[in-house]
């Protein structure tokens, strides 16, 4: 009997979490975009009434009643609930061309809290049961086994097997910079030896790499200062450390860059201001040095990493243009 529910967070799904909420099992939702991470619990005020398990299951109640469930929590999800925009009674399933769905299952793969035996279940109409060529589909798809309409169960028997992780090389330097969760699972895998090239390396051109790392003398540098870059020449692939200790030094810096195998291929110190921009070979090195220093400590302070914005970047509110920042 499942006990543990992973419902996707769109508005058709609504009724199907507000079910599992009454039936008083364990709701996990994706959390938007997966912009702040992988799932949330939903978790009723005691006592809740239907009205109130109603309010829990949308959209802002999914917001106000839920906590963050983390990587390492160990959570197993019994059954898996996803949207579809067409599905075959073969078990083959369109999204809504995002792959978010996908995306999500790979994370559960990654981090145990599903497998291949895990129930997939898509709730349509049904209208959106069609024909779908199996061109069309590739192996980071997610296929369902069970198909719910308003007047039919469908039992697909779809032997086309499910994603068995994420597959790196389809995942875009855009991605990571978005989704602080793929990049801690990143981190993760690569540590573990697993093949975590990005889309964006594998796609550099031949050459684009020596070009990236020539250095350039002091007199090339565009103009500094904390936290900002200024000029239109500033490349993607510069990292901005920050809050670094005082009397902390350059050689320090560096020993402690290698060690979390985020050594850059050019680094400008910038003692002063407590800071230094770290120039790696492309927006992919970038990312995997942001995710490699996630926590990142010298001496007693913990490093603030963030990609390095232009000077004329307009900031966020609050804050000054052209400053680095964490990703929203």
């Amino acid at each position: 009997m499942a006990r543990t529910i992973k419902v996707n967070p769109d508005a058709p799904q609504k009724n199907a979490r507000f079910l599992v909420l009454n039936s008083k099992k364990t709701l996990l939702v994706p959390t938007p975009r997966l912009r702040t991470g992988l799932f949330n619990k939903i978790t009723p005020p005691p006592g809740a009434t239907k009205d109130v398990l109603r309010k829990c299951a949308t959209s802002q109640g999914v917001k106000n009643y839920s906590t963050p469930v983390g990587l390492d929590s160990r959570v197993l999800v019994d059954l898996v609930v996803v949207g579809s925009v067409a599905v075959s009674e073969k078990g083959w399933r369109i999204g809504k061309g995002e792959g978010y769905a996908d995306l999500e299952y790979s994370m559960m793969v990654s981090m145990g809290a599903v497998s291949q035996g895990t129930p997939v279940v898509t709730i349509v109409h049904d209208c959106q049961v069609v024909d779908i060529p199996e061109t069309l589909l590739e192996d980071h798809d997610l296929t369902v086994d069970y198909i719910l309409t308003p007047t039919r169960v469908i039992t697909t028997g779809c032997e086309r097997p499910k994603p068995t992780g994420i597959v790196w090389s389809k995942i875009s330097c855009e991605m990571m910079g978005k989704m602080p969760v793929l990049r801690s699972l990143h981190c993760r895998e690569e540590q573990a030896g697993k093949d975590v090239t990005l889309r964006d390396k594998r796609q550099s051109p031949p050459g684009a790499r020596a070009a990236l790392s020539t250095v350039r003398s002091p007199r090339e540098l565009p103009s500094l200062e904390s936290g900002s870059l200024q000029g239109d020449d500033v490349p993607s692939s510069t990292v901005y450390v920050g809050n670094l200790p005082r009397d902390a030094r350059v050689s320090e810096l560096k020993r402690a860059l290698s060690a979390r195998g985020a050594a850059p291929s050019r680094l400008t110190w910038q003692g002063p201001q407590r800071g230094a921009f770290l120039h790696y070979r492309d927006p992919a090195e970038a990312w995997q040095a942001i995710s490699r220093l996630q926590g990142f400590c010298l001496g007693a302070n913990t490093a603030r990493v963030a990609l390095a914005r232009r000077q004329g970047a307009s900031g966020p509110a609050g804050g000054r243009a052209g400053e680095p920042h964490p990703d929203p």
